[in-house]
């Protein structure tokens, strides 16, 4: 299986002009093949890749950049252009490729040689060849029988520099289930971030304080002239700013997707078009803030990666579907419960929306569901309370209050401890 460990480096200020000189040099040579591939028909990268020893010969710069990372800048290109062509397939409009000027172009890649770790003194460092060897912070053990394939050395807007070791490990992911006995529908919204059909509401995570900080950064940036020393000082820290929110948000992604790929042994979600729902007019900021599609594609390796059954179903109709019989019934989005007309079954407009959702991911995931005859030990859980909510009446399908969880405690304690006995309704531990 193939990881990505991120790691903070320590450069002096002598290897940060280095690696910063580095990066503007693969950009111009971006830039360069860039023009040859606007210029010149029948061209691929391994082809432009030939080209290189002969441009060493009079562009004396590229002889202090390794030739793995020279290669990979080439390689860079094309694959921006075969995912163009992908898009452009698929009938999307799409333009051309454009040239990087300083500041677009943030990084650089080793592959298969040029690059070790080596531990001197207590002290982990990253040797790089024609750069030299740079300190990181190594807070987190790579695998015992791990084998790092590249390494990308990225400046992010901040400033900081940060190492991206790309490891391979030769252990499989482990089997998936036949029969899936822990399964469980998500809905994913934004005044509750996921409920799920055992019960759980995880709330949104809060970043108010974080958006009014870089807020005011933003205010302050703008009183500034721009091209100034002062200017250049507060755009570093708006992107620090930028970078606080994202670092927390990608936390609680992480910890909840975890959790969920973990614990059960099936997971059915939504397909959503994240990107289309946050083009669509009104709300759309807090639409991108949730981080909808990054949060179900970490779920969707993770589960891989554990042996979970990751289902993404079709999400039409599953809020206005009633779970107990099936009758459709409109109800504008300010309405938080679901009441059906035809058969009286209530619950929370989230909750129903996620027994829709489970029931739709076993019957793709398992074949449209299981005969009368199927031992009750190979049906999932959940499986068994929707086949007992079509048949009940509608006092018995009505569901207890769910459990909602905080953002903050999901964040501070992790997520396996989301279902611990004793959650008060305000989400703390009693």
């Amino acid at each position: 299986m193939n990881y990505n460990y991120r790691y903070r480096l320590r450069p002096s200020d002598a290897l940060e002009e280095r690696l910063a000189w580095t990066v503007d040099t693969c950009r111009q040579v971006y830039n360069h093949f860039l023009h040859r591939l606007n210029r010149t028909d029948q061209t691929s990268a391994y082809s432009e890749q030939k080209l290189l020893p002969s441009l060493k010969k009079w562009w004396d710069d590229l002889k202090s950049v390794h030739s793995k990372v020279l290669q990979k800048v080439v390689q860079r290109l094309y694959d921006s252009l075969s995912t163009l062509r992908g898009h452009k397939e698929n009938g999307y409009r799409v333009g051309t490729l454009k040239w990087k000027a300083p500041g677009e172009y943030r990084s650089f890649t080793y592959s298969q040689s040029g690059f070790e770790l080596k531990n001197t003194s207590g002290r982990t460092r990253l040797c790089l060849s024609k750069l030299g060897e740079i300190p990181l912070t190594f807070h987190r053990d790579l695998p015992d029988d791990a084998e790092i394939k590249t390494v990308t050395v990225k400046q992010e807007p901040t400033g900081k520099w940060y190492a991206i070791l790309g490891v391979e490990t030769p252990d499989d992911p482990p089997e998936k289930p036949e029969n899936p006995e822990k399964c469980v529908g998500i809905d994913v919204g934004i005044l509750k971030y996921a409920h799920d059909t055992d019960g759980t509401a995880v709330e949104s995570l809060d970043l108010s304080d974080e958006r009014e900080r870089l807020e005011r950064a933003q205010r302050d940036l703008s009183r500034k002239e721009h091209g100034s020393s002062n200017w250049k000082k507060q755009r570093r820290v708006v992107a620090e700013r930028h970078a606080d929110l994202k670092r927390k948000r990608r936390d609680f992604l992480h910890k909840l997707s975890n959790y969920y790929a973990r614990e059960y042994d099936l997971v059915a979600v939504e397909d959503l078009d994240a990107k289309g729902l946050v083009e669509l007019p009104g709300n759309s900021r807090n639409r991108a803030g949730a981080a909808w599609g990054r949060f179900l594609r970490m779920l969707e390796y993770k589960c891989e990666r554990e042996g979970t059954h990751f289902v993404a179903v079709n999400p039409r109709g599953t809020t206005k579907e009633c779970a107990a019989c099936g009758v459709s019934t409109d109800k504008p989005l300010w309405v938080r419960e679901h009441s059906c007309p035809a058969c009286g079954f209530e619950t929370d407009r989230d909750a129903n929306a996620a027994r829709n959702i489970l029931s739709r991911g076993i019957k793709k995931r398992l074949g449209g569901g299981r005969s009368e005859s199927t031992s009750s030990e190979s049906r999932c859980d959940s499986d068994v309370r929707t086949r007992a909510a079509l048949s009940s009446t509608p006092v018995e399908t009505t569901l207890p209050a769910d459990t909602p969880v905080s953002a903050k405690r999901v964040v501070e304690t992790g997520s396996p401890t989301l279902k611990r006995e004793g959650v008060s309704p305000s989400g703390r531990v009693g």
